[in-house]
């Protein structure tokens, strides 16, 4: 397969529908009305409140993220028009440390769900997550807490919240601002969950079905409300909104 073939077809395999992962960036563009996103926060990063240091010092292990992605964290936030209709975006990025939610994410989660919540309109977030981040310890622990209470105003405040979990959408993030929205979409095969298969099948002593944490199998016991295809989402996401009135 041509690489050009791939980028046309919105990085999903023409030929089997895998959808691969793509950088927030890109994701924003595929998303949202053409010149419409309006960044902020830009300039969060992370600092090293644990001076952690494992094969790499976790001030290196940023910047070389930094420099792989050109994002200065893991989640991009913003204001932006989905089909016309004003969204509170946020979008995580797989290949900046797996996403993983760290002090800086967590900040910039909230304050797009308090934004949306002020502004009264939806909050709509693409999910994809390798967790916590073992680097800031109980720092990056308690943003599930802090997420999760952000989430509960917007609820008060009568938000619509709309998770697009996408591959992986796991740990902490799943465990928290991921599974709370009003709405959950998925992509075709995203893994989705907490712990690992191998961790669980090794707990349990069991073998896990074949499908088990596949978008599909979260659809079959109700934990994800639809799947839907990278090329339908804006239309999904658009029509859930007037749906909702919002």
């Amino acid at each position: 397969m041509y690489r050009k073939a791939l980028e046309e077809n919105l990085h999903v395999c023409p030929e089997c529908g895998f959808h691969h992962r793509i950088p927030a960036r890109t994701r924003i563009t595929q998303l949202v009305d053409p010149d419409t996103f309006e960044e902020f926060l830009p300039d969060l990063a992370s600092t090293d409140p644990l001076k952690f240091h494992e094969r790499l010092k976790y001030k290196v292990r940023l910047r070389q993220a930094q420099e792989a992605t050109g994002e200065r964290e893991a989640v991009v936030v913003g204001k932006a028009f989905i089909r016309g209709r004003p969204v509170i975006l946020a979008v995580m990025d797989p290949f900046f440390i797996m996403a993983s939610m760290g002090a800086v994410v967590g900040e910039k989660v909230t304050s797009a769900i308090e934004r949306a919540a002020d502004s009264n309109i939806p909050f709509v977030i693409v999910t994809a997550s390798g967790g916590a981040r073992m680097q800031e310890g109980m720092v990056s622990l308690v943003q599930m807490s802090k997420t999760a209470a952000a989430a509960a105003r917007l609820d008060d405040a009568h938000g619509l919240y709309i998770v697009v979990m996408t591959d992986p959408t796991t740990a902490g993030v799943a465990a928290s601002f991921a599974s709370l929205g009003d709405v959950h979409l998925a992509e075709p095969g995203a893994m989705i969950g907490f712990a690992g298969p191998r961790v669980i099948e090794n707990t349990i002593k069991a073998q896990l079905p074949e499908d088990f944490q596949s978008a599909e199998f979260m659809l079959q016991h109700g934990f994800v409300d639809r799947i839907v295809h990278r090329r339908n989402l804006r239309t999904e996401i658009a029509r859930i909104i007037d749906y909702a009135g919002k």
